[in-house]
């Protein structure tokens, strides 16, 4: 069974590899950079600061993950936000996308101790060209953490994929 398995893996890495042209090509991953405004729906309080991301493409046309992070302050308090999102991409043209996903977050305040959570995202990306150097995102989100804490989010900025 072993041998199969070998035997397959070797004539897998000795096939052609598929070229495409440089409008198809993906980026190998895409940085995302920009601010995010969120509101506290229990408590009401409104937090914005830096954001930034990165993501990368799992299994073409199914599953990218994004790893991504916040520095968010409001009046007397600030807090850091990071997330590992699972998405699932949709093309709507060739340079616009549109994702839907949802994954881990963990949010971090001091005096407040680490809080854990889910979000849940929807990403609409556009991009200046077909090749996907540069172009801009927003992001709405909505997240649940421990005791309940619900909020609402939006992420929006510039994105630069890396080749």
């Amino acid at each position: 069974m072993r041998g199969i398995a070998c035997t397959a893996l070797a004539v897998a890495l000795l096939l052609p590899v598929e070229k495409t042209s440089a409008a198809e090509k993906e980026p190998l991953a895409v940085l995302g950079l920009g601010v995010e405004g969120e509101q506290n729906l229990g408590e009401g309080t409104f937090s914005r600061g830096p954001s930034a991301a990165i993501e990368f493409n799992v299994i073409k046309e199914w599953l990218e993950i994004e790893i991504g992070g916040s520095r968010l302050y409001r009046r007397g308090r600030s807090e850091w936000e990071t997330e590992i999102v699972f998405r699932k991409p949709f093309d709507l043209t060739p340079t616009a996308e549109f994702m839907v996903g949802l994954g881990p977050m963990w949010t971090s305040a001091k005096g407040e101790g680490t809080k854990v959570g889910t979000t849940y995202m929807l990403d609409f990306m556009f991009w200046s060209s077909t090749e996907k150097k540069y172009g801009w995102f927003i992001e709405p989100s909505y997240s649940v953490s421990k005791g309940n804490e619900r909020t609402l989010a939006v992420s929006i900025g510039l994105l630069f994929g890396i080749h």
